[in-house]
């Protein structure tokens, strides 16, 4: 009976034996180990095997998760679900809400600007804040001089000097200074313009135009200039208008030396060295120089004009035709000529003027040498080596070679007399006329 129970005595001992239980468990613990790391090996196996990613119909933009797609999309939708308690400012991702709403607790933002009470979470973000109000600018270009706010702007600019252009786009092979530049280009290929404006179906490839654009809807301009006060739709122009106060004219053409403030205008300019009429009417064939100016042209197939006088409601093709016109209501003759002082309502009909002093008149006939201070007088004087009389009468078929010749000859059919005598009131046809009128003995005492 005994022995029976030693026996098991012994093998109860056996299985407390401490050094043979801590092998046991170290056994244990490494074939859990192998085994989790087998399992793991063939989850990473399987996700990257069979990984899967979400593509934006849109916009071509891929995600790892439909939860990512699905915020990504609230941007070509305009939805903005989530709105600030505080200022009722509402905002695509809930991150950016929670961003905003910072701004109201100033316990999470404790730098606040003394000038404008704006308050930032860093204090680093407020030292580069506070350079707008100071107009410190320490970060100097060793190449040109210019100053700048900011370091990151400085190494941007410098890449003009250096001529680095380290993004090239794989379609076309163009490159870029900057990383936005390039991204923006990139979608010139696709063709996608994912935002589209709700009031008017307008779709823009860019979210910073389709922004500018909304603002065409809501009449509202932003930016102003803080030395004229001028107001402007988007900042980009008011960067451009800036230039005006300063002076500076940073785009020089390399073939003539002349300079420019805007980089567009440069472009525009060169197409006079390489004759080049990039942009063509698909109405009437008439090929442009300029963008803008095809634009323009545009508008006299359709009968399209923007612009209205709010005194007469008279209607202009261009803005710049308006602002001559609104000169007419207030006589203002803002250009003055250096010469003689003569004033001007119209900028066109001083530099025409002024080259009566200059005598410069670079506008040539090639068939007979005679030369004309514009271009306007050179295409009418051409007509004279012509036999054509492009302008005919609706009235009588009569012809002729300008268009003020026609005007002036519908008189005859209209019975129109502009032109009258202020002593015996008699009315004239053509000021000629008149003149040959005024001589006579009768009114030229009066006169």
């Amino acid at each position: 009976m005994n022995e029976p129970c030693s026996i098991k005595l012994e093998e109860t001992e056996q299985q407390i034996d401490p050094l043979k239980d801590d092998e046991k468990i170290e056994e244990l613990i490494k074939s859990e180990k192998d085994h989790t790391d087998v399992k793991t090996e063939e989850k990473s196996s399987l996700q990257s095997t069979a990984k899967i990613s979400f593509t934006c119909p849109q916009c071509g933009k891929t995600f790892p998760c439909e939860q990512n797609l699905n915020l990504h999309m609230k941007f070509h939708r305009g939805a903005k679900p989530f709105a600030c308690d505080k200022c009722e400012k509402i905002f695509t991702l809930k991150a950016n809400l929670n961003e905003h709403m910072k701004t109201h607790t100033a316990v999470q933002m404790p730098f606040t600007c003394v000038q404008c009470r704006k308050i930032f979470m860093l204090k680093e973000s407020l030292s580069e804040h506070m350079k707008i109000h100071t107009k410190e600018k320490p970060y100097t270009c060793d190449e040109c001089g210019r100053k700048f706010k900011h370091k990151g702007t400085l190494t941007e600019h410098r890449k003009i000097h250096t001529g680095e252009k380290p993004y090239e786009c794989e379609k076309c092979g163009k490159k870029f200074r900057h990383k936005g530049n390039f991204n923006d280009h990139v979608k010139n290929h696709t063709r996608i313009k994912p935002f589209s404006c709700d009031q008017c179906g307008k779709c823009f490839r860019l979210k910073d135009n389709f922004d500018d654009h909304m603002k065409v809807h809501t009449g509202g301009n932003p930016h102003t200039c803080a030395q004229c006060g001028k107001t402007f739709k988007q900042k980009h122009v008011l960067n451009e208008h800036l230039i005006i106060h300063t002076g500076e004219k940073p785009f020089t053409c390399e073939q003539c030396g002349t300079s420019f403030t805007r980089k567009r205008n440069l472009a525009d300019h060169m197409t006079i060295h390489t004759g080049e009429n990039l942009y063509a009417c698909d109405q009437c064939g008439r090929s442009f120089r300029q963008s803008r100016v095809l634009k323009e042209h545009l508008r006299t197939h359709s009968s399209e004009r923007p612009f209205n006088c709010d005194q007469c409601g008279k209607k202009f093709f261009k803005a710049d035709a308006l602002k001559e016109h609104l000169t007419v209501h207030t006589q203002e003759k803002p250009y003055v000529c250096s010469f003689c002082a003569k004033a001007f309502r119209l900028i066109g009909n001083l530099k025409i003027h002024e080259k009566t002093h200059t005598g410069q008149r670079n506008h040539i006939c090639s068939e007979c040498g005679k030369t004309f201070f514009t271009v306007s007088a050179l295409t009418l004087h051409t007509r004279v080596h012509t036999v054509g009389k492009p302008y005919k009468c609706s009235h009588c078929d009569k012809t002729f070679k300008r268009p003020e010749c026609l005007k002036i000859h519908y008189r005859v059919h209209t019975g129109e007399r502009p032109y009258h005598c202020r002593s015996c009131g008699k009315r004239f046809i053509y000021l000629s006329n008149l003149h040959q009128h005024l001589k006579a003995a009768k009114c030229k005492k009066t006169q």
